[in-house]
């Protein structure tokens, strides 16, 4: 029962962290974008949201599989007879396909950054980046209504 409820509640955690670091990171592609803005401290705070975006998705990942082939809840056949898990999982899919070139890109920036200390971002790759993270943001919005149509068994009821 404890298994259930920790895999569970971290699982919902990591949307709270993953939604304020999605957001946060946005807000700091934009800064970096900003004429006059401290892109050190920007990069600094950029760096932090990544780090917390990364958590997000680790604890996602860790909760998930436990939850899917644990049996701490739900059984294995209960996500793979659900049509709204393979719209879920063809989500989160996306979401991470959306993310390798930001990810990629802040992980250099904080290398350069350490290695030499100077701004190391390419302005005309804020844009892209901008646009992808707004994106990103989007389906973890849409994600949650998905993960509790499957919880409920909507597809169940005539």
């Amino acid at each position: 029962m404890i298994l259930t409820i920790l895999a569970a509640g971290f699982h919902f955690l990591a949307l709270g962290i993953g939604m304020g670091a999605l957001f946060a990171r946005g807000l700091h592609f934009r800064g970096l974008k900003r004429p006059g803005s401290d892109k050190r401290e920007e990069l600094k705070s950029l760096f932090l949201s990544n780090y917390y975006w990364g958590l997000a998705a680790h604890l996602w990942l860790i909760t998930g599989l436990l939850r899917l082939f644990g049996g701490v809840e739900k059984t294995t056949a209960f996500y793979f007879h659900n049509p709204f898990f393979y719209i879920k999982m063809a989500l989160f899919t996306l979401l991470f396909i959306l993310e390798i070139a930001p990810m990629l890109a802040v992980l250099k920036w904080k290398k350069q950054s350490r290695q030499n200390g100077k701004f190391p971002v390419s302005k005309e790759k804020l844009g892209l980046f901008i646009r992808l993270n707004d994106m990103e943001l989007a389906l973890l919005v849409i994600i949650p209504f998905v993960a509790a149509a499957m919880a409920k068994g909507v597809w169940l009821t005539p």
